[in-house]
């Protein structure tokens, strides 16, 4: 049997995500927040049921393998970790390394570097803060931050460590203790902490009633990923409409 003739397309934009095996919001939102046209593959990393510096903290040893099981001989415009408080504790230099260790990619991201890119953009230096972590957690986000020349004057939390709780958190939550901190000392713009809070549908409504500009995990993430790939991002908020 004679083989059939064949035609090959060129591949799309290749944009990489490594997300917790606990996290049921971040897939949902970069695919809303990054273009169509643009190919976003996804892999896991374990995580612990609870967050607590020591479980962050051992995610690091499964990052180079959650990248080495994208399709080999890959080549990615941009990679993100998705997880903050991850970030926070392991440090970004020490994310970006290992993903890189595991698949093709030089331009890696994730919700810390793409909050302090996001803030540069805005001209933000004094930064509200929503997380939903204990205190230990958010306490070294903040550090991080503030050695960017970004501070957290206030900051609320839930105190939820349980993943699962996190991303049952309602939108109405979300606004409440948005505007909570808003009222309590003048900030630049709020930040929602998480990967794994469903935040994208308050942005807007909380923009219109503080007037300043809300940012979340997500929402900076997937900014900072297209900015990278070369590619057109959409989604709520001044970050993507910044001479609104």
């Amino acid at each position: 049997m004679d083989a059939l003739p064949y035609d090959l397309i060129p591949p799309p934009t290749a944009l990489g995500l490594v997300v917790l095996q606990s996290d049921e919001s971040v897939e949902d939102d970069m695919r809303r927040l990054l273009p169509p046209e643009a190919s976003l593959l996804v892999s896991r990393v374990p995580s612990g049921a609870e967050v607590t510096p020591e479980t962050l903290a051992a995610m690091e040893r499964h990052l180079s393998g959650a990248a080495a099981l994208f399709p080999q001989g890959k080549r990615f415009a941009a990679m993100g970790y998705g997880c903050t408080s991850g970030a926070a504790q392991i440090g970004p230099a020490r994310v970006a390394a290992r993903l890189r260790a595991g698949a093709d990619v030089t331009r890696v991201t994730d919700p810390v570097t793409a909050l302090i890119a996001a803030c540069a953009a805005l001209g933000v230096t004094r930064l509200g803060l929503v997380s939903p972590y204990l205190a230990e957690v958010s306490g070294r986000l903040r550090a991080v931050l503030g050695a960017q020349g970004i501070a957290t004057p206030v900051f609320v939390s839930f105190d939820v460590p349980e993943e699962s709780r996190v991303v049952r958190i309602s939108p109405h939550s979300l606004m409440v203790a948005a505007q909570d901190v808003a009222r309590r000392t003048p900030v630049q713009a709020l930040f929602l902490s998480c990967t794994n809070l469903r935040t994208l549908e308050v942005i807007d409504p909380l923009e219109e009633a503080l007037g300043i500009p809300v940012l979340s995990s997500n929402l900076v993430l997937g900014w900072h990923m297209a900015q990278l790939a070369g590619v057109a991002a959409r989604g709520p908020g001044r970050l993507f409409r910044p001479e609104g």
